[in-house]
Parts: C-alpha cells; structure tokens; sequence
C-alpha cells in the first residue's frame, strides 16, 4: 500500500528497513527467575538480620552471634551470587561486531609559519 501512495504523490520509494526481532530464549527467562528469587532472598535476609541483630543483643549469648555472623556470611554470598550471575548473562551474550576499533590521530607541533612551509613544500613535490 505504501508503494501507491508513493507512485499517487510522486514520492521515490522508500527503502525497506529490515525489522530485528530479538527472541527470549530459556536461557533469559532462567536468568530473571534466578535475578528475582536472589533478589527476594537478599530483601528477606535484610529483614532477618535486623531481627537476628536484635535478638542478639537483647539475649548477649554467644550462639544468638554466631547465628548473625553466618547469616551475615550467607547474605555476603547472596550478593556475590547475584553479581556473578550478571557476569555469566554477559559473557553468554551474542556479541555485537562492531566497525574498526584502530584510532589514529595526527598531531602537528609548530608554528603556523612551520605549518605553511611544509603545506607549501607538500604542494612543490606534486
């Protein structure tokens, strides 16, 4: 249809732009369950901490510390989890290419009177 409004206006036709549909595999839905269940893990373990942190100090026994210091330890390793699984999505990636990555940049030191004698003696040799 866009091709007889074109001809009916006089207009050239467009160029066709090539639609990229990018598909969830298994594997990302995989990743944003695991990101959600660590991320609730991690909200409730923020919330047994301050339970922990004051049953700790209201009893001062030993064991009630002991109990904080390995959640502590387990929510240190929630988090780390939680890293290395944005880590793993990344590298598993398609990657992109992407044009040359070689940047070359000219710099003159002089004079602008140097400047024209070596534009001048560039003009001469041709």
């Amino acid at each position: 249809m866009s091709k007889e409004i074109d001809n009916a206006l006089g207009l050239p036709p467009m160029e066709e732009t090539k639609v990229v549909k990018v598909q969830r595999t298994n594997a990302d839905d995989d990743f944003d369950y695991a990101r959600e269940n660590l991320y609730n893990i991690i909200g409730r373990g923020g919330d047994a901490i301050e339970d922990m942190l004051d049953l700790a100090r209201a009893s001062q026994h030993p064991r009630s510390y002991e109990v904080l210091a390995t959640l502590l330890k387990t929510m240190t390793d929630a988090n780390k989890d939680l890293l290395e699984l944005q880590k793993r999505k990344k590298e598993l990636a398609p990657k992109e290419e992407s044009g040359p990555q070689t940047i070359n940049n000219n710099l003159f030191v002089g004079s602008t009177a140097d400047l024209q004698k070596m534009l001048k003696g560039a003009e001469d040799d041709e």
